[in-house]
């Protein structure tokens, strides 16, 4: 039997839609422990709110926030519902978390993955807190993504990935290309290893499975380095937490330039 064109469309959509859900969900099973920023909550010193990515829950990032917490460091790592609401309401929910958790802090940083990341910004943007450390992104779509652009508008895509994934594409009105340019120090970690080579395949360039490293690049940005992980995992990494941590600690990497494998000008 002959399959009709838009039904095989829509099953390649459904089949890629499926497995950039799996890309977002490794290791979710593998995480043993979930911080919890109650007993944390309203203590002076320096805070850093931890945000996961899209598809994701905060086991994500219960690794860096425990190395946060060795570094000295109140750790807050927030969770949030990233495939069921919207941008607004996302932001909404975690600016009552932020506001709960992190009122009395005598510096407030941040770090997000992927979406989460982006909801950093947005938050920043609205709510320019007066104690604001400094932000680290870990591989965010700053940019956009072009997954976004090829699937995106597909009620496939949208039932699987949620209404905030359809807002990530890279036209100039999407949601990270709305935002200002960060008036705050800010450092960026792209991963440039990817393990989605059905995303990889829909991306011009460097690309870490889910986005291209040209587009995680961000106007009036701090620091950018680029580290040999895919976009699922670079939050679990030692090397990135090493590095997060030093960049909350001084505003800096601690990375030479010269020795990171991408080009920028491959941007222009």
């Amino acid at each position: 039997m002959t399959v009709p064109s838009r039904s095989r469309g829509d099953l390649a959509c459904f089949a890629a839609g499926l497995t950039l859900l799996a890309v977002a969900s490794v290791a979710i099973a593998g995480d043993a422990r979930i911080e919890s920023d109650a007993d944390a909550a309203n203590q002076g010193g320096e805070h850093v709110v931890l945000v996961h990515g899209l598809g994701r829950t905060k086991r994500a990032m219960a690794p860096l926030a425990e190395r946060l917490a060795e570094a000295g460091f109140v750790a807050h790592n927030l969770g949030y519902d990233s495939r069921e609401k919207t941008p607004d309401a996302l932001l909404e929910d975690l600016g009552d978390r932020i506001d709960a958790c992190c009122a009395d802090a005598e510096t407030l940083h941040f770090v997000g993955h992927s979406l989460g990341g982006i909801l950093i910004r947005a938050f920043l943007a609205e709510r320019r807190p007066g104690n604001l450390g400094r932000v680290v992104l870990l591989s965010p779509p700053n940019r956009g993504s072009q997954i976004v652009d090829r699937m995106g508008g597909s009620w496939l895509f949208g039932s699987v990935m949620g209404p905030s994934a359809e807002t990530l594409g890279t036209d100039a009105d999407s949601f990270p290309n709305s935002l200002p340019p960060p008036y705050y120090e800010i450092g960026i970690i792209a991963a440039t290893e990817s393990i989605n080579p059905l995303g990889s395949i829909m991306i011009p360039g460097d690309d870490d499975g889910m986005v291209a490293v040209c587009n995680m690049r961000l106007e009036g940005m701090t620091e950018f380095v680029t580290v040999d992980h895919n976009h699922a995992l670079v939050m679990r990494s030692k090397e990135v937490a090493r590095m997060t941590v030093r960049f909350l600690q001084e505003g800096r990497f601690g990375v030479d330039p010269d020795a990171q494998d991408f080009d920028p000008e491959t941007c222009e």
